[in-house]
């Protein structure tokens, strides 16, 4: 099965297929047979003609085509609007987050990397007073929201991808003289700062506690199902972990954040709805260091 996917498109009816982002939508359909993409060529003329009746034709060079998937043996790979083919592409940024058809994230990693490496040189370069406070206040709101946007969406789970991004903390850590020659662990402790590993995998955990207290606009039961098991140990919330053919797959947020749930004590999983207290809670020895979520 091979899924294909047209962003940046209008909705003009109620279609399973269409999905809001923000003020963005995309057209996209399970595509396995012939007849799967005439339906979705149906369903872009028909954005089309909406379009043409509200005299807000669509710019065809701003709208792309992507392809997910291996299978697509004897399946036309074009799509038009208004007769013009639109391009296709392997990769492309949505919301601030670049997506590649192969279901990988290292191109995300390196853009992520490239603006926080060039943010935290600037601040190398322009900064002479390095006292820990100045520039830990600089480099949290400045350098490391490059490297935690979204992580839920993009967590990387190679090593080289783990690596370069945290090669930027890294270098952080040495703009400290006195800290030059410590390891990296040891200067991570005396600064109050998490692995970035570590903030990325806690996140995943805040962001399900959200789903599964309903603090979230997205029902948890759209990724999860609730384990029938009450016999099982820790705790009584325990989610069920779907059998997974492929690396992406089992990597994405709904298969990869399963395994650390289920750990967490019951204490932890009935917290309430407070998200203060789910962050402390999943801070474990590390809550009273500065670093937080901040």
């Amino acid at each position: 099965m091979r899924w294909q996917t047209i962003p940046y498109i209008s909705n003009p009816f109620s279609e399973k297929y269409f999905r809001k982002a923000h003020a963005l939508k995309k057209v996209f359909r399970p595509v396995v047979y012939q007849a799967d993409h005439s339906m979705l060529q149906s369903d872009l003329d028909t954005v089309c003609e909406w379009a043409d009746r509200w005299q807000m034709k669509f710019n065809v060079s701003k709208c792309k085509v992507m392809h997910y998937g291996r299978k697509n043996i004897g399946i036309e790979p074009s799509y038009y609007m208004y007769g013009e083919p639109i391009e296709e592409v392997c990769s492309e940024k949505d919301l601030g987050v670049t997506f590649s058809n192969d279901m990988k994230v290292s191109l995300h990693c390196r853009d992520s990397y490239s603006k926080a490496n060039r943010m935290l040189g600037l601040i190398s370069r322009t900064i002479r007073y390095r006292h820990p406070t100045v520039l830990l206040n600089l480099y949290k709101p400045l350098v490391r929201p490059h490297l935690d946007y979204c992580s839920p969406v993009w967590n990387p789970y190679y090593v080289k991808d783990i690596e370069l991004l945290e090669r930027v903390q890294h270098r952080f850590t040495r703009l400290f003289s006195e800290l030059r020659s410590l390891p990296y662990d040891d200067r991570l402790r005396q600064l109050g700062l998490w692995s970035l590993q570590d903030r990325h995998n806690r996140t995943d955990l805040i962001e399900l506690f959200k789903l599964v207290k309903a603090l979230s606009g997205i029902s948890w039961n759209e990724f999860f199902h609730r384990s029938e098991n009450t016999t099982t140990r820790d705790h009584s919330w325990k989610l069920l972990k779907n059998h997974c053919h492929y690396e992406a797959r089992l990597q994405f947020f709904s298969q990869r954040v399963i395994n650390r749930w289920n750990s967490l004590p019951q204490e932890d999983v009935e917290c309430g709805c407070n998200i203060s207290e789910c962050i402390q809670r999943t801070s474990g020895e590390k809550a009273s260091t500065p670093d937080g979520l901040l």
